[in-house]
């Protein structure tokens, strides 16, 4: 019997996924090998990869306008990439909402870019999205859109007419975006869309002009990788199999705006659970801010939290020990969660509450 995953990532996959792969592990599609072993410059790999760009951009409705990149690293080397490739000597402005846009503003400063931070939620702990005003003139923008270890995520994105950088590793591929602003959204997509070792990005056309005219290595360029279609070194080629067979998951199971109304309808287990518990559990993020994908929160008594989560282990639930920053507990309802486990997870914290509150 497999176990509910409720960790912030890698994340759980969906079953049908897992199944799929490790079917074909041994025997791609009756070729006689496995997707691990063929190179990337066969026709048979390049079906692979390309087919997962194509349904990619069609989750999320976009045009010719933007290109799909694959690239390594993980989110966190986008931090250096982005200000590398994009800033133009201008002010580059942040709004500062947790550990990731932390690291992210420390990368570009690293790099002598010149950075504003617009807003910060840093004064309540990251409690909540702050109220956002990007100037026109910067070089660029940048909001990470859902924080993982404080449960806050923006419900709309703030109006930006510099180029809006996005960073949606923990909530990509989980909701319709308006991208009218946005000039690169990007992730890791380990929690929602595969597996670790793949990031996938959204470009804008336009911003790999900038790139082109960079003096930057080769591998940490995007026009290069754009020239070279992801395929300019060895990509992760499992990783993107991955990647590939989870969004033709989506796009079976109704695509975007019908992944959202369920991650709509876990989190609400979760949050009424908290609410309704009269002071036993209490959230961290504000209710206005508050993510579907990272559910944050502590429990009145301190003592209890290592308590409920070894009583979640012998329940068949893991993942839920809060991140060593915040504490608590946290889970996490990535899309390959079910309505079920989740309800699972309320009927526990229910008679958790009943037990020792």
């Amino acid at each position: 019997m497999r176990k509910i995953n409720f960790s912030a990532g890698p994340s759980t996959l969906p079953e049908s996924v897992l199944k799929q792969a490790q079917n074909e592990l041994f025997d791609y599609q009756g070729k006689g090998f496995s997707i691990m072993e063929i190179s990337h410059r066969t026709k048979i790999f390049e079906e692979v990869h390309f087919n997962a760009m194509k349904n990619a951009k069609t989750l999320y409705g976009l045009n010719d306008d933007y290109e799909v990149l694959f690239l390594q690293g993980g989110a966190s080397l986008q931090f250096a990439m982005v200000p590398m490739n994009l800033s133009e000597g201008g002010v580059c402005e942040y709004a500062h909402t947790g550990v990731w846009t932390k690291k992210a503003i420390k990368e570009a400063q690293i790099l002598g870019i010149n950075v504003k931070v617009v807003a910060s939620s840093e004064d309540s702990e990251f409690s909540y999205i702050p109220e956002v005003n990007f100037s026109e003139n910067a070089d660029y923008t940048y909001i990470c859109s859902n924080n993982t270890i404080y449960g806050t995520q923006f419900q709309s994105y703030p109006q930006s007419k510099a180029p809006l950088i996005v960073d949606a590793s923990s909530d990509f591929f989980s909701r319709k975006i308006d991208f009218s602003d946005i000039a690169m959204f990007y992730g890791g997509v380990q929690k929602n869309a595969g597996i670790s070792g793949l990031s996938c990005v959204f470009v804008r056309k336009d911003l790999l002009e900038r790139s082109a005219k960079k003096n930057i290595p080769s591998m940490l360029k995007y026009a290069v990788h754009s020239e070279n279609n992801s395929l300019f070194n060895t990509p992760p080629t499992f990783a993107i199999y991955m990647f590939g067979l989870e969004m033709q998951w989506l796009l079976d199971n109704g695509g975007l705006d019908a992944i959202n109304e369920r991650n709509k309808a876990k989190a609400r287990l979760i949050y009424e659970c908290i609410d309704s518990s009269n002071g036993f559990y209490k959230g961290h993020s504000e209710k206005e801010c508050r993510s579907l994908m990272n559910i944050s929160f502590k429990i009145a008594s301190t003592d209890l939290e290592p308590i409920f989560v070894q009583e979640a282990e012998k329940a068949d639930m893991l993942g839920l020990k809060g991140h060593r920053l915040l504490g608590g507990i946290r889970a996490s309802l990535y899309n390959a969660i079910t309505l079920k486990q989740c309800e699972s997870l309320a009927e526990f914290m229910r008679e958790f509450a009943r037990k020792y509150g």
